[in-house]
């Protein structure tokens, strides 16, 4: 039986093979964001771009069976715990909020930015999931407040002469 839910077979076989080189080059550029230009942001939101791929193409329900979006708010939040912690770390170690603790290793290696590279990977995580949960609830949540002006939705001229 197929899911009638999200896009066209030929879109979602090409998702499928898509969705994980996209996710991986966003990991790539959050572990190589202090040797290249990228980062953490740029990573979070490539990332992020990943999971609304997967859901454009399945539907929000396929999506859903396999994620929680509490996962992804667990996630933007420990993300955001774990970046003051380790600011919290630079202070008890070194002095200073988000100051350097770690050993700075070879120059142009992987170890060789100190914390920058955790930093990236915490940044990486909280603006990722931040990304898609804004999408997620702007795609899901469609109701209007209790005090909508019924003008504005209908699209009708507002008269403010009275």
């Amino acid at each position: 039986m197929t899911e009638t839910k999200g896009m066209s077979i030929i879109v979602k076989t090409i998702t499928r093979f898509t969705v994980w080189l996209i996710f991986l080059y966003g990991l790539y550029i959050i572990i190589h964001g202090h040797l290249t230009p990228g980062g953490g942001f740029a990573g979070g939101v490539i990332i992020s771009l990943s999971f609304v791929h997967f859901t454009l193409a399945y539907g929000r329900e396929f999506f859903l069976k396999r994620h929680k979006i509490s996962t992804l708010h667990n996630i933007e939040a420990g993300a955001g715990l774990a970046f003051i912690i380790i600011g919290m770390l630079g202070i008890a170690w070194a002095g200073s909020f988000l100051a350097n603790f770690i050993d700075r290793g070879t120059l142009f290696t992987l170890k060789s930015a100190g914390t920058i590279p955790l930093l990236n990977i915490v940044i990486g995580a909280k603006a990722g999931m931040a990304l898609y949960l804004v999408f997620y609830y702007l795609t899901t949540h469609r109701s209007f407040p209790q005090n909508y002006n019924e003008h504005e939705v209908k699209n009708e001229p507002q008269n403010y002469t009275k």
